[in-house]
């Protein structure tokens, strides 16, 4: 294996890792099934892209197909330890878009639509991004 794949497998990462990647991807999952399939009361493609055309971000469909992609597909990587650095890139890039074009005007706090919980799924994004996949994943048993 050639030194730019081994880096984007290769981890040192422990067990806690896993727990915070498993569980971080099933939320990017659920909020990008929401977005892309109209799952657990999402308003699918249609109407999420219909609100990102009125936030000014266009063409509505295609960003909301962007973003919705990036979670579900980006948060099943994390879930099974497959390509998690390259989907922690994607998710990074997806959260500093959704803190500064939605949350960062309402201030820090969710329970004002504020940047806190973006924030937070990001830094999680980063630190993958870092640290990589972690002891039971699939990149792990890639690299060895």
């Amino acid at each position: 294996m050639n030194n730019a794949l081994k880096a984007v497998f290769a981890t040192q990462a422990g067990y806690g890792i896993t727990l915070l990647r498993v569980v971080t991807g099933l939320t990017f999952a659920a909020h990008g099934s929401q977005k892309l399939f109209s799952w657990f009361g999402g308003h699918g493609l249609a109407g999420v892209g219909q609100w990102m055309e009125s936030i000014g971000l266009t063409p509505g469909y295609l960003m909301a197909l962007l973003a919705g992609s990036a979670e579900f597909f980006g948060g099943m990587a994390l879930v099974l330890g497959l390509l998690v650095r390259p989907a922690a890139l994607a998710l990074i890039v997806n959260m500093v878009v959704a803190i500064f074009a939605v949350h960062w005007v309402n201030g820090f706090f969710i329970t004002e639509n504020g940047y806190e919980y973006a924030m937070i799924l990001g830094l999680i994004s980063a630190v993958l991004l870092i640290e990589g996949a972690g002891k039971l994943s699939l990149d792990r048993r890639i690299a060895s």
